[in-house]
């Protein structure tokens, strides 16, 4: 299996996790019916939220470090870090 498969493969992967935690905590909000405990679940999932995107773009970053020049690989980093500060 070549690197850049192999990032894409775990980029999907967190991807899907993310997805399903997304769809459980709805689950949940809608299983207890309390605003109370909505809003906990959801302070929750902020916190999941931007640890995914640093997560995936980390691996991105890493499976694009063969084909970037180091000016180009450090433009994109911190266009992540970015994107993360922008989401706090």
């Amino acid at each position: 299996m070549t690197t850049e498969l192999r990032a894409v493969l775990t980029m999907a992967l967190l991807r899907l996790i993310a997805g399903t935690i997304e769809i459980s905590a709805g689950l949940l909000m809608l299983k207890f019916g309390k605003v109370q405990t909505a809003l906990k679940v959801n302070s929750i999932l902020g916190l999941i939220g931007p640890i995914i995107l640093t997560l995936v773009g980390t691996i991105g970053l890493i499976g694009l470090s063969s084909q970037l020049s180091w000016p180009k690989l450090l433009l994109t980093a911190l266009g992540v870090l970015l994107i993360f500060m922008g989401t706090r």
